[in-house]
């Protein structure tokens, strides 16, 4: 199974709100942050937004921030929110399914298996747990720390070739 990038980007998102929870972030820098659309982030932000987990604040000194702490929230129940399809395999839809192997077939059932498993992992995991990451021979945690991707610049037409 492969995450959109929707859900990809909720995540960073809640990521980088979770690092930073001393002030209210833009979605300009989040987008210039993780080198994405800010027009694709704005509808991502806006459905977690709904949802409840981030708290938008409109106006002039506005952004975003977490609604709650990042041990409430489970990756799970986002990954549910963002993601619109767990349909495997076309048998999943009853109403669309054609296959002929579907009545005695067992890859259904493994499928099915399988989906729940992973959704299974994701639900023990919160967003307290993402941002915190254990180095070999330490025993306390380090914080994730978020850096600014470096643009590079275009060579201009004037550079002789090699």
């Amino acid at each position: 199974m492969r995450l959109t990038a929707y859900t990809d980007y909720a995540l960073r998102t809640l990521m980088y709100l979770a690092t930073h929870r001393d002030r209210l972030v833009t979605i300009s820098e989040i987008a210039d942050v993780h080198g994405i659309s800010k027009n694709h982030l704005m509808k991502v932000v806006h459905q977690l937004g709904v949802s409840g987990m981030v708290e938008t604040v409109r106006g002039r000194n506005g952004g975003l921030r977490l609604n709650h702490e990042p041990a409430e929230i489970n990756i799970g129940d986002v990954v549910r929110t963002t993601e619109t399809d767990f349909q495997m395999a076309e048998c999943f839809d009853p109403s669309g399914n054609t296959c002929l192997y579907s009545p005695a077939c067992a890859l259904k059932d493994v499928l099915h298996s399988a989906t729940d498993a992973y959704l299974g992992i994701l639900d023990g995991v919160t967003l307290a747990s993402l941002i915190k990451r254990s180095r070999p021979g330490k025993k306390a945690p380090a914080t994730i720390r978020m850096h600014p991707r470096v643009k590079k610049e275009k060579a201009s037409d004037d550079t002789p070739e090699r």
